[in-house]
């Protein structure tokens, strides 16, 4: 039976990760945000970009991945089962506040005024928690987490389909009650969100915070969804023939990918497709998309056999939270860390991209060359843990 197991490992699901991982990168440090390469900037509001996808197909396939790993516990509540969620929601969370903290850190002592003392500026660079962002990225990786894989233990897996859309359905009440789709504080989802977190601690953009509380409810349902597509995936198919295992989970997930995707496009009339307030149809179009993607990586790489292009992602997909925290950190650090250079001192960002970069490629060829070359020192890091089977478990 275990041999059955390692036969049926789907690389492809490795791969997807790593390609969400260092895009989510890669949009993360461009040389320039005022020259970001077309593609790789998010839409402003209602709409999707490339960039906008990398995010919700990581979530998808945590979603997935949440059943694959619970699957082992019989997907019974324990003792065992629920500190282990609980622990590993908590340091996530963590994590992604020590990020944010760590950033603030970074740019307050790189930029404090002349006229404070060495202690001075080192209280103010720490004490910055009176405005630091509580939520983020990982911070709604965390609570997604947490909550689906409670609810996978609690729920019958046959009544996960119709909470997915009760809470899709429910926040898209809210929102039309709410002017949710408005770009402004009038927002439902800002007013939740500036009297529960408050101002100082939200991501500034016409007071709405991309990875807010209110908009965490439709975050939820788009893992679970994950999860119901994990539990078709891989429960679908019980013969032992891995062809025919393969086939079985192509044609799950290109029917799942084709009716998510179209029903989230034809919905999008009536609900437009925001990443910002995670609105319902984004999270149908996205898990379609995401579903689809990974079936064709399937077909390519685990059907067909071509495996060989795939080891760069790899890298990134088998220590992926690791990866975007190392992302994360190199990228205020080079934003922080100065030298001398000619009369003044640059930071290594702005020596790669307005020295190297930017005379050779131009301003928006610059911002895109220098993303490049970031994920490239990331993935060395990485290569080296995969090259010497060194996994990082957050």
């Amino acid at each position: 039976m275990n041999s059955l197991k390692m036969n049926k490992r789907i690389l492809a699901l490795d791969i997807l990760r790593g390609v969400t991982i260092a895009g989510m990168i890669m949009v993360n440090n461009p040389g320039s945000w005022g020259h970001i390469y077309a593609p790789l900037e998010h839409a402003e509001w209602n709409g999707l970009t490339p960039t906008d996808l990398v995010f919700p197909f990581f979530m998808f396939i945590m979603g997935i991945s949440t059943y694959i790993s619970l699957k082992k516990y019989n997907f019974e509540f324990s003792h065992a089962a629920a500190m282990k969620i609980l622990r590993r929601t908590i340091v996530i969370f963590l994590i992604g506040m020590a990020i944010g903290w760590f950033s603030r850190f970074c740019n307050y002592w790189a930029s404090a005024p002349d006229d404070l003392s060495f202690g001075e500026n080192l209280w103010a660079s720490v004490w910055t928690f009176d405005r630091m962002r509580i939520l983020g990225v990982m911070q709604r990786l965390a609570l997604c987490y947490g909550a689906t894989s409670i609810i996978a233990l609690t729920m019958k897996h046959k009544h996960i389909p119709y909470l997915i859309a009760s809470l899709l359905v429910g926040y898209f009440i809210l929102l039309l009650c709410g002017n949710g789709f408005a770009y402004n504080d009038t927002n439902i989802v800002s007013i939740v969100d500036r009297a529960i977190l408050t101002p100082a601690h939200m991501y500034k953009d016409n007071g709405i915070d991309p990875e807010g509380l209110l908009s965490t409810i439709p975050a939820i349902a788009h893992v679970l969804l994950g999860f119901c597509v994990g539990k078709l995936m891989l429960d679908g198919n019980k013969s032992e023939d891995r062809a025919s295992f393969l086939n079985s989970q192509l044609i799950t997930l290109f029917l799942v990918g084709v009716i998510l995707t179209f029903s989230g496009f034809l919905l999008s009339y009536g609900c437009p497709i925001n990443k910002k307030i995670w609105s319902p149809t984004f999270v149908l179009t996205t898990c379609g998309l995401a579903s689809s993607f990974l079936a064709l990586l399937i077909w390519i790489i685990d059907v067909k056999g071509y495996k060989k292009w795939s080891m760069f992602f790899e890298a990134f997909g088998v220590n992926p939270l690791f990866m975007y925290v190392l992302g994360g950190v190199l990228g205020i650090l080079f934003g922080a860390v100065h030298f001398p250079w000619a009369e003044g001192s640059i930071s290594i960002h702005g020596f790669l991209y307005k020295i190297v970069m930017l005379p050779m490629f131009g301003e928006t060829g610059g911002s895109l060359a220098y993303a490049l070359l970031f994920i490239a020192i990331n993935w060395c890091i990485g290569y080296q843990l995969y090259k010497r089977k060194i996994y990082i478990k957050i």
